[in-house]
């Protein structure tokens, strides 16, 4: 049975190193990006499951980013969870209208983390 694999994209190292954590404790495999273009790179080189995406971040935000990977067929069907500092209503239709599923704010708990993982492929 192939394994469950997570990409956490996140600017903020503590950010990323703290859903890394929560992820590999639940038995997933994770990658990471700092960057939405590495995030990019990364989503069509490792196929993950699901995707964790902060969208505040310098040159290609989380929304760009999120938009870039529904634009790509290689990547299109693999499901955004948005997790930032931004989390206002309009924060999450406009999470929702760039392809995100969910929009989880900072500062999250595991449980939210682990609960997103249903929107997995």
């Amino acid at each position: 049975m192939p394994a469950n694999k997570a990409l956490v994209v996140d600017d903020s190292a503590t950010d990323l190193s703290n859903i890394r954590t929560i992820l590999q404790d639940a038995g997933w495999l994770v990658s990471t990006a700092n960057s939405g273009e590495k995030a990019i790179e990364r989503a069509r080189s490792d196929r993950p499951n699901i995707i964790f995406l902060d969208i505040v971040m310098p040159q290609l935000d989380g929304f760009g980013t999120s938009r870039a990977l529904g634009e790509d067929p290689s990547t299109k069907g693999i499901p955004v969870v948005f997790v930032s500092t931004k989390s206002t209503k309009a924060d999450q239709i406009w999470a929702k209208a760039q392809g995100g599923k969910a929009l989880i704010s900072k500062p999250f708990s595991a449980d939210q983390i682990l609960d997103a993982l249903k929107y997995a492929a």
